[in-house]
């Protein structure tokens, strides 16, 4: 069987199970990163509930041992437990078995190295690719030792720390874990919280039974979304499938877009670091841009992917970054993303507003910006070039994908690292420019698609 280059995504490593990312591939992909971690010391492996997530989580230790590197199994855990595992323990790495939000006849593989470095294609990953494909089948003998941790009280203790939950009034809520790793996790913490909470889809399965684990997607949030409704609670959070995004429904049962959540999480980094630089992927809303200069921030613009906006929240010494898809990312968590840091952020900001969720967002979202739209599409260059030449007259940045700024509007499309499409987000002034806009830039999507 030819090796699967294939699953070595931008960000990550992501297959579908058995035909492309199967027990053999797992195991060299761990003799791989033995190999080319920087750093001697100990590896941690944790995995999410996917039926072949134990045994590729396996594979891919009993290669790091048999490379020499000595590894903590951490079982199940959300993506982020990793990250905070490499951070706090200072390992030499850490790998998590998932395909995040992906469905169930797929899975993956998250990489990081030392002081919690995400490593994506253009730093360390297409390496790492490289040295499993010349990996042959013979295996050594296991030198590395092996042991089981359990980091979850730790990882509670840590995110608790993030917050002071006795400014919060007893929220009522409901809370979506899409049958994901959140729902391992959560019911240690929750104990510790002023909430009153619905719980819904707590139980792991990685089929998914429910409803897709992404609450980007607005068809995703729908129970969510009735249940808050039903019952008039304060708001609603749903979780990804690996627990490191966090999604929010307000108080009238309207999604929250990550633009939203990065605006109300600015402001309370701001109210006590003022001056502080502040992370966003292109995508970001122009009212979440002028928002964060208005509160005496910096606001800092770069490609989509959870592996530069934490590479870049790093380098600039910055509190506090987000991706519009709702990762978020915290310099007091290692520089890190982190789904239930997020939420616990998001409620904390909200506490100390003495203001309804749904309030929040009307302020902040000083435009119509719809969710975000995906399209399939033949040819992408065609695509680009077409738009770049309608829309020539304004200001382009190709910065990621294709960015166009008018006077009352912008719209960016690019074209996914994870899937087989392209995506666009928009924002105008008003729904007649948004409607009017919309329709040139899918007249030019639909006359390449």
């Amino acid at each position: 069987m030819s090796f699967p280059f294939e699953i070595f995504k931008a960000y990550d490593i992501r297959g579908k199970v058995k035909s492309e990312l199967n027990a053999d591939t797992a195991y060299k992909i761990g003799r791989a990163t033995a190999q080319w971690l920087p750093s001697k010391g100990i590896v941690a492996v944790g995995r999410d509930m996917r039926p072949d997530s134990e045994q590729l989580a396996s594979e891919v230790i009993s290669g790091l041992r048999a490379e020499g590197r000595n590894v903590w199994d951490i079982g199940k855990v959300t993506s982020d437990m990793i990250y905070f595992a490499v951070g706090k323990y200072n390992l030499a790495g850490g790998l998590v078995i998932t395909a995040s939000h992906n469905g169930n006849d797929y899975n993956g593989i998250k990489i990081y190295r030392d002081k919690v470095t995400p490593v994506g294609l253009d730093s360390g990953l297409a390496e790492i690719r490289d040295i499993a494909a010349s990996i042959d089948d013979e295996k050594p003998e296991l030198s590395g030792s092996y042991e089981q941790k359990n980091i979850n009280e730790a990882w509670i203790d840590h995110c608790i720390s993030m917050i002071d939950a006795s400014k919060w009034p007893e929220y009522r809520v409901a809370i979506d874990a899409g049958n994901g790793m959140a729902g391992a996790i959560l019911p240690y913490i929750l104990p510790k919280l002023p909430l009153q909470s619905e719980n819904m889809y707590f139980d792991l399965d990685g089929t998914f039974p429910n409803h897709e684990a992404n609450p980007q997607k607005e068809e995703n949030l729908q129970d969510l979304i009735a249940t808050v409704k039903s019952h008039s609670y304060d708001f609603g959070i749903a979780f990804d499938g690996d627990g490191d995004r966090a999604g929010f429904v307000d108080d009238k049962g309207r999604p929250v877009l990550g633009t939203d959540l990065i605006s109300i999480v600015s402001k309370y980094i701001l109210s006590s670091d003022e001056g502080s630089k502040i992370v966003h992927d292109v995508r970001t809303s122009r009212a979440t841009r002028e928002l964060i200069k208005e509160w005496g921030g910096e606001p800092v613009r770069t490609k989509a992917g959870r592996v530069y906006i934490g590479a870049l929240v790093r380098e600039l010494g910055a509190s506090f970054g987000g991706e519009t898809t709702g990762h978020l990312f915290f310099k007091k968590n290692y520089d890190a993303d982190s789904g239930l840091i997020a939420a616990l952020m998001v409620i904390q900001a909200l506490s100390e507003s003495n203001r309804k969720l749904s309030e929040l967002v009307d302020e902040y979202r000083r435009y119509v910006m719809p969710i975000e739209k995906n399209y399939k599409v033949a040819n992408k260059k065609l695509v680009f070039d077409t738009l770049k030449e309608k829309f020539s007259e304004y200001q382009q940045d190709e910065l990621d994908g294709l960015t166009v700024e008018l006077k009352d509007a912008w719209f960016n499309l690019r074209a996914s690292n994870t899937e087989p499409v392209m995506r666009l987000n928009i924002e105008a002034a008003s729904q007649a420019q948004l409607e009017s806009l919309l329709l040139d830039v899918e007249s030019a999507i639909e006359a390449q698609g």
